[in-house]
């Protein structure tokens, strides 16, 4: 074959291999023919495998908490014993090594300090049993005035001889005021209101003994606050004696108590040529009250007609009021 002829057949073969479908596009021979103008199948994605749902592990519940005993209300307390305001020990407390001052006859004078003002007074007693002079009594009346009003009442003479041979028995150098004169409220009854009552400490001496040695003295009222730590004293025409465990603006729980011991002082201090106070009374027609007090004091004995009702003096005291230094 000649070169010309070669190199035609060789052309021949070319131009038809480059004809084949695909090899144009550089597919390889392993590469399928797509038939011209149709779409190339997608290829099928072989099916997922679907995985085994996992089943979801148990919540660990939480361990329950162990059962206590159901709470039960605290039980309300019981009324708290009997006891002095802290206020109190103080006001009992003497003041070391000092003594009752003395008056040029020698006889101890009475001093009241009033612990609801920084104020005091020194008095000189005529007797051992008390009497003091007019002017003396203008001077306690002025500190044991009303410290909430600033008012002031005359002071009832029989009042103050308690409160010296009180002072004197148990060799006080002072006693101390809790309230003395206190202004009149409407509706109520207190022999604070006439002067003739006053709540007191008396230094080194216990509220009991101090009760106790009053109560002997005959026509005289004698309360005892446990709690708020005084004692009351008051004069009145027959004696009676009480306890009052209430606090300071409390409500009153007064009992009366010893009403023998009452019975037996008012004789004893009749036998002694004393007589109680008239009771407190306000009256338009001078005449008949002098009258009625000419007729009182020629009955035997010189007494007022005793109440028969056996009850609590209708004028009784009314120590809620006292909310003083003795206020918590």
């Amino acid at each position: 074959m000649t070169p010309a002829l070669r190199l035609s057949v060789l052309t021949a073969c070319a131009l038809a291999a480059a004809s084949l479908p695909g090899v144009a596009r550089g597919d390889g021979p392993t590469a399928q023919a797509t038939p011209t103008g149709q779409a190339k199948p997608a290829a099928q994605s072989k099916p997922t495998a679907h995985a085994k749902p996992t089943p979801a592990k148990p919540t660990a519940q939480a361990k329950p908490a162990p059962k206590t005993a159901a709470r039960t209300p605290p039980a309300k307390r019981a009324a708290a014993p009997t006891r002095a305001v802290a206020a109190s020990r103080a006001w009992h407390t003497a003041t070391p090594g000092k003594a009752a001052p003395l008056d040029a006859a020698g006889r101890p004078m009475l001093t009241l300090q009033a612990l609801n003002m920084p104020e005091h007074v020194t008095l000189s007693a005529r007797s051992e049993h008390g009497g003091f002079s007019a002017e003396d009594l203008d001077r306690a009346a002025h500190v044991l005035r009303d410290p909430r009003s600033g008012n002031e009442h005359p002071i009832d003479p029989l009042l103050l001889d308690l409160v010296y041979r009180v002072a004197v028995h148990f060799a006080a150098h002072e006693v101390r005021i809790i309230s003395g004169y206190r202004t009149p409220r409407h509706g109520r009854h207190s022999n604070h209101a006439k002067g003739r009552a006053i709540d007191l400490v008396v230094p080194g001496a216990s509220d009991e003994d101090v009760a106790r040695f009053a109560r002997d003295q005959g026509f005289v009222g004698v309360g005892v606050y446990p709690t708020s730590g005084f004692v009351h004293l008051d004069v009145r025409d027959r004696s009676y004696f009480w306890v009052d465990s209430s606090g300071p603006g409390k409500r009153s729980r007064m009992r009366g108590v010893l009403g023998d011991v009452a019975a037996k002082s008012d004789a004893r201090a009749l036998a002694r040529g004393e007589h109680g106070i008239r009771p407190f009374g306000i009256a338009t027609d001078f005449a008949a009250a002098l009258a009625a007090a000419r007729a009182e004091s020629e009955e035997p004995g010189g007494q007022s007609p005793a109440r028969g009702d056996g009850a609590s003096p209708v004028d009784d005291d009314d120590d809620v009021d006292d909310d003083g230094v003795a206020a918590e």
